[in-house]
Formats: C-alpha cells, sequence, structure tokens
C-alpha cells in the first residue's frame, strides 16, 4: 500500500493531498475578455472595485460540473490497515480537570489533608500561592462489572463505566496552558503544528461530500484559550482544518443566498468569479489557503441542504432529548451539542470536536464548588453520547475522548484551588476498539505522578490513529525537508499502548 507520502501514487492523490496545481484559467466569454485581460487587475482589486459581495455567492453545484474543481479532502481512504474505528468525537474540557477529585480516589489525601506535603518535591506553578496537602470533599464508590472507582460527581459517566476505558497514568510535557493545550492537539508544545483532527482528516478522506469532514462545535460562550489554533491544520494544506459550526439559527455564515438574488444572476455572477478564481490560483500555486478557500466554496453549495438537515434536531423523540438533558437548563447547551455530533458522525463526518468557553476546568479556587457546576453540566451529556451510539450500533465504529490537557496538584493552592501538574492526569475513551470496562495505570499514593504503565500524550495519539487504521509511523507529510508526522519519531518515541484496545 502506497503511503501518504509516496511520490510514485497517482497524481490525482497527490494533488488532493499535496496541494493545488491547477490548470491555466480557461479563455472567457467576448463579453469580459477585456476586463480579466487587463494585467493589474487582481482577484481581489476586482473584488474591491465591483459592488462586493461576490465571494460568499461562491457556490458551485450551480454551475455544470467541471473536472478542473480545487482540490478538497480526499474521499474516503482505507488507510494504512483495517480500522476499528472511523470516526471520532471529542469532548475536550479546557483548563484541565482534576484527576483526584474525578477519577483517581487517593485515601492519602484524606488521611494527610490540611498537614504539609512531605512525599517529595513539587512542580509548582504558582508557587507563592502553594499549600498544604488538600483532601478531595467528594465520594468514591465502585461502579459497573469492572468496579471502576468514580467521583460523586459523576453519576451518568458511573453508568457507563464498563463501556469505557479510563487512563489514570496520564503524562504530558508542559505545566502552561497553551504548550499544553498545543501538545494535547497537536502533538508537540510548538505553534503552528496541524492538529490530530487534521492528521485523521489528511489520512482518511471524507466519508461525506456534503458536510465538512472535521467540525468544530463551538462553545456559543466564545472560544477557548488559544482560540482557532486547537483546530488548525498548521502546515498542512487549509482544506484540512476545522470548520466551527456555531450555536443557533446560523451554524455557518453565509451559508444562503441573499433575497432578491435570481437564479440566473447568481449563476452568471458564479461563472464570472469562478474564472477569477482560477487565475488567480495559477499565479499563486503555493497558497494552500487560497486552495481551501475555493474548495470551501465547492463545499458550501453542497452544504445548504446537508446542514440544516444535520442540525435539525426537530426529528429526535422526546426520550432521546431528555437522555442528553435538553429538558433542563443546566445540561441543554451542551446536551445538544453532544446530540449534534452523534448526528453528524451518524451522517459521515469524520472528526468532531466540542469546545467550552475559555478555560473552566482551571481551577485555582473553589475548586470544589466549580468542579460541581462542570460536572452538573456536562456529565450527563457526555454519558448519553455513549449510551446513545451504542443503541445505534455506532459506538463499535466512533472512538468518543473526554480529556483536558493535564491535571492538578495534590496541595492546595491559596484556599481552595489546585495549581497544573503535568505529570499525572486522566482521561477516558470510549468505542471505537478501546477496550470496554478498563482501568489503566496508576499514579503515586497522593495523585501527583503517573508511576504504573505511563501514557504519554505522543503515545495516546499513536494508540488513537491505530483503532484508524492508521500507522503512526507511515502517516506522514513533507515537511522542511522530510516526512513529518504527529508522532515525531525524533521526538517523541511515541508507541501503540495495545493494552488500552479490546
Amino acid at each position: 500500500m502506497k503511503t501518504r507520502t509516496d511520490p510514485t501514487a497517482p497524481a490525482a492523490e497527490r494533488r488532493a493531498l499535496l496541494g493545488p496545481n491547477p490548470p491555466r484559467p480557461s479563455e472567457p466569454s467576448n463579453a469580459r475578455r477585456s476586463v480579466l485581460s487587463t494585467p493589474d487587475l487582481t482577484r481581489r482589486a476586482f473584488l474591491g472595485r465591483s459592488a462586493g459581495g461576490l465571494g460568499f455567492l461562491a457556490l458551485q453545484h450551480l454551475l455544470p460540473p467541471d473536472t478542473h474543481a480545487a482540490p478538497v479532502p480526499s474521499s474516503s481512504s482505507p488507510g494504512h490497515f483495517a480500522p476499528r474505528a472511523r470516526a471520532v468525537i471529542s469532548l475536550f474540557q479546557h483548563g484541565g480537570p482534576s484527576q483526584m477529585d474525578l477519577f483517581d480516589p487517593k485515601p492519602a489525601l484524606t488521611k494527610y489533608g490540611g498537614k504539609p506535603y512531605t512525599a517529595g518535591p513539587l512542580e509548582i506553578h504558582f508557587d507563592k500561592q502553594a499549600g498544604n496537602v488538600l483532601a478531595s470533599p467528594f465520594q468514591f464508590q465502585r461502579h459497573g462489572q469492572c468496579g471502576m472507582e468514580l467521583s460523586e460527581l459523576l453519576p451518568h459517566t458511573a453508568s457507563i463505566a464498563d463501556q469505557i476505558t479510563l487512563v489514570r497514568s496520564m503524562s504530558t510535557g508542559s505545566v502552561d496552558h497553551e504548550s499544553a493545550l498545543r501538545i494535547i492537539h497537536t502533538g508537540r508544545f510548538l505553534a503552528g503544528l496541524p492538529s490530530l483532527g487534521s492528521w485523521v482528516l489528511y489520512g482518511l478522506g471524507t466519508e461525506n461530500e456534503n458536510l465538512p469532514a472535521y467540525v468544530v462545535l463551538a462553545d456559543p460562550g466564545g472560544l477557548p484559550v488559544d482560540g482557532e489554533r486547537n483546530w488548525s491544520s498548521g502546515w498542512l494544506p487549509a482544506v484540512y482544518q476545522g470548520t466551527p459550526f456555531r450555536s443557533g439559527n446560523t451554524p455557518v455564515f453565509n451559508l444562503h443566498t441573499p433575497a432578491g438574488v435570481s437564479a440566473a444572476a447568481r449563476e452568471d455572477q458564479l461563472a464570472f468569479l469562478k474564472t477569477l478564481n482560477r487565475g488567480h490560483a495559477a499565479r499563486f500555486p503555493e497558497n494552500s489557503e487560497l486552495t481551501a478557500r475555493i474548495a470551501n466554496f465547492e463545499t458550501a453549495a453542497r452544504m445548504q441542504l446537508a446542514v440544516p438537515e444535520a442540525l435539525d434536531l426537530s426529528g429526535e423523540s422526546a426520550a432521546t432529548q431528555r437522555l442528553y438533558g435538553l429538558d433542563n437548563p443546566v445540561t441543554a447547551e451542551y446536551g445538544r451539542r453532544c446530540l449534534l455530533a452523534r448526528r453528524l458522525v451518524e451522517r459521515g463526518v469524520r472528526y468532531v470536536q466540542l469546545f467550552l468557553n475559555g478555560q473552566p476546568w482551571d481551577t485555582h479556587d473553589k475548586n470544589a464548588e466549580r468542579l460541581k457546576n462542570l460536572c452538573a453540566r456536562t456529565d450527563q451529556p457526555s454519558a448519553a453520547l455513549v449510551r446513545d451510539l451504542q443503541q445505534r450500533g455506532l459506538l463499535d465504529t466512533t472512538a468518543v475522548l473526554w480529556t483536558g490537557e493535564f491535571g492538578r496538584l495534590p496541595i492546595s493552592q491559596g484556599k481552595d484551588g489546585r495549581d497544573h501538574n503535568r505529570h499525572a492526569f486522566s482521561l477516558w475513551a470510549a468505542g471505537g476498539g478501546f477496550r470496554a470496562g478498563h482501568i489503566h495505570g496508576a499514579t503515586d499514593d497522593f495523585g501527583y505522578r503517573s508511576v504504573q504503565d505511563v501514557v504519554t500524550v505522543s503515545d495516546f495519539h499513536a494508540t488513537l490513529l491505530h483503532t484508524l487504521g492508521l500507522d503512526h509511523h507511515r502517516l506522514t507529510f513533507p515537511h522542511e525537508g522530510r516526512p513529518a508526522s504527529l508522532t515525531d519519531p525524533e521526538v517523541t518515541h511515541a508507541r501503540v499502548v495495545r493494552e488500552l484496545l479490546g
């Protein structure tokens, strides 16, 4: 099987994956030749001089079929070997959820609560506010046949204990939010690298050309910390970046045709714009952002019918809506996005991410109070997603991931907060080939450091790619003179953690 960087791969595949190589623009009609042949008339100049408003009308399906359309993510690829999962839903929890209050019970915290921490040195981010050992105020109980111990804050997650893999021994390379976010999303702390979702789309292509293959369901309250870099395609062609869907009646701006524009006028405008786009792309073949924009215009046409249908929850049963908590104002907003995530993967979307505004799990103060509120908002919808996928026969082929960028410290910050901790955090995954009802790894007595069966972020990336039928060593793209990858072998030494797989 040819890898993504194989120079002998078919030309059409290499064009789709490695960037545009468009033909020269076709000869314009007589009516337009004098305008288009003006040497100094660029596409931008034309749009600036005209009445404007043409860009959002670039809906190519109104034009005759064209074999020279801009490159888009390739149709579904078989990957490197037989996959277990075909799609991923990432429920990302910005800020660093406290593992010892949610997933990793530590009796030693209760025993030594309020006393100085004497178990060894700690890496403390805000050292001037460092306090004594902070006991968790929450009770833990065993759940499911697997006996998974979970906090009382997670009663709905407890109901799916036998469906999830709980990793208690995660570690990462940075104690700083932005750097840790880049590691969890791109594999390294450097800015400007492709996100995990972009690598998945690059490796596997799209299953439904009427919808973006990589969708971000944004928080209506605003962007998360590090903003759009969380779903950037970095130096991969821009067609592989995430497409944000907004809440409300207009999930995608400028998708519909403005009132008063006739079909005939629109088709004529689009034909003219199409010629301009081709000419501009031919002059700047290295500009993947331009290629992505043209490809997005084409996708936008097909999205006009597909997006409203996919986001319309009116056909969902009352029982399903209650399952996700849509009848409760506390859970309704997050529940709606979890339900939309299920509907999107059901329709062939490859990678869906949910984000929260800011970094709400960053509990530097009022740790217990803030955890209560966050779990009340997210626990039921997160578990409902797993249960709903399972009921519909989709869980086996959809990997659901719940994680933040790092964990918290066993001592207090100030009166009642917890500081950052890169040496230990917990995450869970369900479906898509992950081992159901499995608890993996362990931390020390205080939950500070992962000490048994440690899993790095890059290890987890390699494992997730494996469930999708992708070899993390072979999923490469030429960058700066060498084949670059999500799990750079010169830096991460990543491995597939087969104990996490069923």
